[in-house]
């Protein structure tokens, strides 16, 4: 099983729709009540930043299956303004949205990779996978 489903993040409820989506992929694919949780909240807060910074963009999600692991991959993708400072922004604390400044760095902790590539005028794609135990 290969599932690549996609959700568009235009509004604010896509951030729910995504999360729902990828939560229930996670369970098809045998995570626990624990990592589906982690995965849910890491895709919030990647929905969450292309709705606040982007404006528009996508959040796909694949199934990887094979002889020797089995997870869950997220690519979230924006043609908005993109990330000036990529080590500024992975640092805890930091934030420009007056959050918690979990954000980029707290997907990185509750994900098993994480990958990310940013383009000034271009757009973001930010690539995490959580491996199942």
């Amino acid at each position: 099983m290969n599932l690549q489903s996609c959700v568009n993040i235009k509004k604010e409820w896509d951030i729910v729709g995504a999360r729902q989506v990828g939560r229930d992929i996670a369970r098809k694919t045998g995570f626990g009540t624990v990592d589906q949780a982690r995965i849910a909240t890491a895709i919030s807060e990647l929905a969450r930043n292309i709705y606040l910074y982007a404006g528009d963009g996508k959040i796909c999600f694949e199934v990887i299956d094979t002889i020797n692991q089995k997870g869950i991959r997220m690519i979230a993708i924006d043609a908005g303004p993109g990330i000036n400072d990529i080590s500024q922004v992975m640092e805890d604390g930091y934030t420009t949205s007056g959050g918690l400044g979990a954000g980029l760095p707290g997907v990185r902790r509750l994900m098993d990779e994480f990958d990310i590539k940013s383009e000034l005028g271009k757009g973001t794609e930010i690539k995490a996978i959580k491996w199942k135990r």
